[in-house]
């Protein structure tokens, strides 16, 4: 026969719930416990565990959290570009042109107050995009006009500036310590209903590709983030802001579940620039990235896929002052792991000119240390390479040899002497006036010895990594 638990087993069996949550927590089991207060009682001799919520965070946060909204023009599209020529208008008697070339239009989004003193807000960029006055509304519905600081397309942030009293901001957490499978909330005002909280977890880390000009390393979240929650907060459980709520991936413009948010370490650089300089002072290195494959580990003998491999270093850039020659495998940036081409590029594009880097790289299997300083990407350019006409090259070679000329150097090593345009060695990357000097880490002193690298990658079915001097350069062209 079933027997129904006491009123003391029910409560030590909630506790034993809510303990449950704050380990499942982790690193956020301090905000959890917030929600655990002395049990109240039903007004007998028993007590009612509580249960376990998130609204004292949210209620800490929400303040900090604004909703931002938009007026402006945009350029009409579409628009026939005779109809802007006096000569076509007069000649075929077309009504007098009325200037009409903007259509007004209204938005809404969301931002975060960063430092309430200064009235400093941090948003999307595209929130405020072609706009000509923007308002804020606060959490207790005062209303203030705003100015825009600057923005930053490429990675999707803005920071605009109100003067009001009694703001609050947001305390700012640490993105780089975020992982998968954390708990999240999103806050913001998704079709204008203000101050919306959604809740789950962190999907995955460093997802890009979104915008290709762009720089991202976002955080993927299941947390529910619709169209006005762009600029909003996403949270942790501590009520810390990790990341900046910037776009969905949608079939309808509604949620699905994959939402991204911009980190909020990758946010707060961009937005110390926008206020020290009214834009990003992005500088670079000077050198061109290819992803570690596993093909291309494997042929360079590398322990696995993590780093960023140099295909070509630009003549008089930071990085040729630097020491680093196409070939390496870009480890680490000032001490941390670098997991990516995309990553790297990310670190470096975040960077201010004039900033200071330390580069672990792998060199032929050996470990070195080298120092560069960003430049002005105005520097250096990419050297220039001439084109010719062709013979192919014999079957023997990688396929992506076909249409390549190739002969012996009397200084050791292989020289493309010309590529058929729009044949497989075009489209390989390689160019007339190439030499080859080294082909999967083993050198190439003649023909033989390419004939030989080919093989061996053939019979293994991988990449085939050329090293190559290119006007004086070393670079990197990869035969797949």
């Amino acid at each position: 026969m079933s027997r129904t638990p006491s009123a003391t087993s029910r409560r030590l069996t909630a506790l034993a719930v809510l303990a449950g949550l704050s380990a499942l927590c982790g690193r956020a089991a301090p905000a959890a416990a917030q929600a655990v207060q002395a049990p109240p009682t039903d007004g007998g001799a028993r007590t009612v565990a509580p249960m376990p919520s998130l609204a004292p965070m949210i209620k800490r946060v929400s303040p900090a959290v604004v909703s931002i909204g938009v007026q402006g023009a945009v350029r009409e599209q579409g628009r026939n570009p005779l109809l802007d020529d006096p000569f076509f208008r007069r000649f075929f008697n077309a009504p007098p042109d009325g200037g009409a070339r903007e259509r007004p239009f209204q938005s809404a989004g969301s931002g975060v107050i960063v430092d309430a003193g200064r009235g400093y807000i941090i948003t999307n960029a595209h929130v405020v995009e072609n706009a000509r006055e923007i308002t804020v509304t606060l959490f207790d519905e005062r209303e203030f006009p705003a100015k825009l600081v600057g923005s930053d397309p490429r990675t999707d942030v803005a920071v605009i500036q109100i003067e009001a009293p009694q703001l609050t901001p947001i305390a700012l957490g640490d993105s780089d310590r975020l992982e998968p499978g954390d708990y999240v909330a999103a806050i913001g005002n998704p079709f204008g209903l203000q101050h919306s909280v959604s809740y789950g977890i962190v999907s995955a880390l460093g997802r890009s590709g979104m915008n290709p000009d762009g720089f991202e390393s976002l955080i993927q979240t299941d947390a529910s983030i619709n169209p006005g929650n762009s600029g909003g907060a996403l949270v942790n459980l501590r009520g810390e802001l990790v990341g900046i709520n910037n776009m969905i991936l949608s079939g309808n413009g509604g949620n699905i579940g994959i939402g991204f948010a911009i980190p909020v370490n990758m946010a707060r650089s961009v937005m110390d620039q926008i206020i020290r300089f009214g834009s990003v002072k992005r500088g670079q290195l000077g050198v061109t990235l290819a992803p570690v494959t596993q093909d291309i580990a494997q042929a360079l003998g590398l322990p696995g896929t993590n780093g960023a491999l140099v295909t070509q270093v630009l003549r008089d850039s930071a990085a040729a002052r630097a020491g680093l020659r196409a070939g390496d495998v870009v480890t680490t940036l000032n001490g941390r792991t670098v997991r990516s081409s995309a990553e790297f590029r990310n670190a470096i594009g975040l960077l201010r000119v004039g900033d200071k880097v330390d580069v672990g790289l792998l060199r032929e299997g050996r470990a070195l240390q080298l120092s560069a300083v960003v430049a002005d990407p105005s520097g250096a350019e990419p050297p220039a390479a001439p084109g010719a006409a062709a013979k192919p090259a014999p079957d023997a070679l990688h396929r992506g040899f076909q249409g390549a000329n190739l002969d012996d150097t009397p200084d050791g090593g292989v020289a493309v002497r010309s590529v058929t345009p729009g044949s497989p060695a075009a489209a390989s990357g390689l160019r007339a006036g190439d030499v080859v000097l080294s082909a999967n880490g083993a050198r190439i002193a003649r023909r033989a010895d390419l004939t030989a690298a080919s093989a061996a990658a053939a019979a293994r079915g991988g990449t085939l990594v050329l090293q190559v001097r290119r006007n004086g350069e070393l670079a990197i062209v990869l035969l797949r």
